[in-house]
């Protein structure tokens, strides 16, 4: 076996142990004791084990820290945060917040993270960044992953009897004078079964979303059902102006 083999298998092999000490080395690979320590200065100095007193430890990389929204990777992502920190503000102490999917939903629950809130949500990457971080009450609502929208969906209608709220969080595809429009269609019909169980709905849309009119997706619920919505400054004025006349509270960040 060449030098780099050998090397190669001692790599896998400390990985699958987590410890392999020089006299297992060399009764392994039939070497001797200073050909066995040659190989682990080589492999200590590449990085791909960690040298220890008569022998080699497995190299434990740091998990990273998961989130599936980022300034990379998310359009209006300054806005949207400026959003989710004013929204957040709304929260207090001891409530239920429902939170649905969407960029800067998640954003919300990743600022109340931490606080003492419990959090209702059938979106699958905020449940998975809540536990992460250990936030202290996660509620799940039950049913079907559906992996495309990576949301839970309710296969019976009156589940969702068992989920209350103080404040339901959502966001769309598009919100005018009419009301606020989403594109998946499956999800908007889940979050509806909620509705009426909250006692306060709030909006959280970035003002790209803003618009005279829908040109596509379903009404999720009309105008005069949200209480507070919270954009940014550049919404369209008009529709803005539109909204309020119709008894919402308009909050621009």
């Amino acid at each position: 076996m060449n030098e780099i083999s050998r090397h190669n298998e001692i790599v896998a092999m400390v990985n699958d142990r987590g410890m392999v000490r020089v006299t297992e080395l060399v009764s392994y690979f039939s070497i001797s004791p200073a050909t066995a320590r040659r190989d682990i200065t080589k492999l200590d100095q590449d990085g791909r084990v960690k040298k220890v007193r008569n022998g080699i430890m497995r190299i434990e990389v740091a998990k990273p820290i998961w989130a599936p929204i980022g300034n990379n990777n998310t359009d209006h992502y300054h806005e949207k945060a400026r959003i989710a920190i004013r929204a957040a503000k709304l929260c207090g102490s001891d409530e239920n917040i429902v939170i649905n999917c969407g960029s800067t939903a998640f954003l919300l629950g990743r600022e109340l993270c931490g606080k003492n809130v419990s959090i209702i949500t059938n979106y699958f990457p905020l449940a998975c960044y809540l536990i992460e971080h250990d936030h202290e009450n996660v509620i799940i609502m039950g049913g079907l992953y559906n992996k495309t929208q990576n949301i839970i969906l309710n296969p019976i209608a009156n589940i969702t009897d068992s989920y209350a709220g103080k404040w339901m969080f959502t966001s769309g595809k598009t919100l005018t004078p009419n009301g606020l429009y989403k594109n998946e269609i499956l999800g908007a019909v889940a979050e509806q079964q909620i509705l009426e169980k909250i006692e306060k709905l709030v909006v959280v849309v970035d003002s790209s979303k803003i618009n005279t009119k829908a040109n596509s997706g379903m009404l999720f619920c009309p105008i005069t059902k949200i209480d507070i919505l919270i954009t940014g400054k550049q919404a369209n004025k008009e529709v803005i102006e539109s909204i309020k006349e119709q008894g919402t509270e308009v909050i621009l960040v």
